[in-house]
C-alpha cells in the first residue's frame, strides 16, 4: 500500500504535471472569483433572483423591486458560464495530456497560451473590449484545448 502512494506523490517530480497543476490552479481561481465578481455586482446593481437575498431592504413590495435582472450581472454571469464551458474541458484533457509524455516546452506552450486567453477572455467580457478580441481569444482557448485532445488520441490510439 505504501509502495502505491509513493508512485502517486511521484507525479509532483513530474515537471510537466507541475507545470499542468500550475496553470490548471491558476485557470480553476480565475473561474472561482468569477462568483465573488457576480455577487459583487448583484449587490452593487442591487439586482437579485432569490426573494430571500432582498431581506435586507425591506419586506413586501419594496423588496420585490430588487427581484430582476441587471446586464451588467448577467455579463458577469455568460462570462462565468463560458468558464465553466471551456475551463473543465481544459482540466480533464489537459491532465491527460500532461500523464501521455509530452515534451515540457510544448505542454507550458499549451498552458500557457490557454491561461492567458481565458485571463484575456475575462477581460473582453466584462470591461467590455470590442468584438473580435473575445471571440479571438475563446478561439486562441479552445484550440490549445482541441490541440491536447488530438495529441492524446495520437499517442493513446497511435493516429
Amino acid at each position: 500500500r505504501s509502495e502505491e502512494m509513493a508512485k502517486s506523490t511521484q507525479l509532483i517530480d513530474n515537471e510537466v504535471f507541475r507545470a499542468y497543476a500550475t496553470y490548471t490552479a491558476i485557470v480553476l481561481l480565475k473561474m472561482m472569483l468569477m462568483s465573488l465578481v457576480t455577487a459583487y455586482f448583484r449587490i452593487t446593481r442591487k439586482a437579485f433572483v432569490n426573494p430571500e437575498d432582498t431581506a435586507s431592504f425591506g419586506k413586501g413590495d419594496s423588496a420585490k423591486k430588487y427581484l430582476r435582472t441587471d446586464p451588467d450581472v448577467e455579463r458577469v454571469r455568460r462570462g462565468h458560464l463560458n468558464d465553466l464551458e471551456n475551463i473543465v474541458p481544459f482540466v480533464g484533457i489537459g491532465l491527460l495530456y500532461a500523464l501521455s509524455g509530452p515534451e515540457l516546452s510544448t505542454a507550458l506552450l499549451h498552458f500557457r497560451i490557454f491561461t492567458g486567453a481565458r485571463i484575456f477572455h475575462t477581460f473582453a467580457y466584462l470591461i467590455p473590449l470590442p468584438q473580435p478580441g473575445r471571440g479571438l481569444s475563446w478561439a486562441v482557448g479552445y484550440a490549445v484545448t482541441f490541440s491536447m485532445t488530438y495529441r492524446v488520441l495520437k499517442t493513446v490510439l497511435l493516429l
